[in-house]
């Protein structure tokens, strides 16, 4: 009797080993599978999310501290570039976080770069370039009507350094969308259903952008996650609706080059050191988003929400008349 206690807890015990192997084989971002549950698979892609980030984000690091050091910088002594170079660096540093997000799709999801939305037609990006600034423009001049974000004029200190932002810009607009639309929400797609594969994104994109958030109040935070929430399913719906994830990286880029670099106002938190237009915000309330910037405002809030309500409206009516 003991014999066969002692066979069946050693039996389920086995069991038990197969089970976590197999949970941790499937949640793996270093295999290709994809035949698991929903949630499985949904937990795989956040795990392929952070490898590729986390891995760009350390080569790009000991690039850049490799950089100072040939430069005669130590920067453990505080010696540094000054704030418009420190930032070009990284930005344009963002670059390997694309090279990293691209390796992992070829060598270890075995797919071509088209699965990914990385087409050869590149004229979305310009769609999304023009998206992005015409919801700039109604949601700056809707806070603008309430008083709460004031125009001080434009600016006679420009340099050289602003074409390069937008270079900068480019490059880490595309390096978050090829993380988030391309490794996540193209490896989730067709293979669970819409709903999770947004809400996923979604949850990717707004989890790295958490800490940007951390010093505000809480009222600023909950509007800032809002935010962040509706803007990727607003990236999410264009890459629906244009076939690829060029008009995202357009969007996204022209959004954050424009509000920091000509609007001269806070981008998620950061002061822009140069701009075309100069700004500022009228005290802080809900209306401007404080010292967040107006991407914890209401009024930001209501206008990208719109946006994604209307390239959701025309992504299901274009596919509609295709199987009509």
């Amino acid at each position: 009797m003991k014999k066969s206690i002692v066979l069946n807890q050693s039996s389920v015990g086995q069991k038990n080993i197969g089970a976590l192997k197999t949970f941790l084989k499937n949640i793996s971002p270093f295999n290709n599978r994809t035949d698991m549950p929903s949630v499985l698979l949904v937990l795989k892609k956040v795990f392929a999310f952070y490898l590729c980030y986390w891995t760009g984000i350390f080569l790009a690091e000991g690039l850049v501290i490799g950089g100072l050091f040939a430069c005669g910088k130590n920067f453990l002594h505080g010696e540094m570039f000054s704030d418009d170079i420190m930032m070009l660096i990284k930005l344009y540093g963002m670059i390997v976080v694309i090279a990293a997000s691209v390796l992992y799709w070829k060598l270890i999801e075995k797919r071509k770069l088209s699965e990914m939305g990385v087409t050869k037609n590149i004229s979305g990006w310009f769609i999304g370039a023009v998206v992005g600034i015409l919801l700039l423009i109604v949601s700056v001049s809707a806070i603008m009507v309430t008083g709460t974000i004031k125009f001080d004029g434009v600016s006679t200190d420009l340099d050289i350094t602003m074409p390069l932002m937008f270079g900068g810009y480019a490059v880490q607009g595309a390096a978050e969308e090829f993380l988030s639309r391309g490794v996540v929400f193209h490896g989730l797609k067709g293979k669970v259903s819409m709903p999770v594969a947004v809400g996923a994104n979604a949850l990717v994109f707004t989890l790295p952008h958490l800490s940007t958030l951390g010093g505000s109040e809480p009222q600023f935070i909950i509007s800032g996650v809002i935010n962040l929430a509706v803007i990727s399913c607003l990236f999410s719906f264009i890459t629906l609706r244009t076939k690829s994830i060029w008009a995202a990286c357009g969007l996204h880029s022209h959004w954050n080059f424009c509000l920091s670099c000509v609007l001269g106002l806070n981008l998620s938190g950061s002061e822009g050191t140069t701009s075309v237009i100069n700004m500022h915000a009228e005290a802080a309330n809900l209306l401007n988003g404080g010292i967040y910037g107006i991407e914890a405002s209401i009024i930001t809030n209501a206008a990208i929400a719109a946006g994604a309500v209307l390239l959701w409206y025309s992504y299901k009516k274009d596919n509609t008349e295709r199987q009509a």
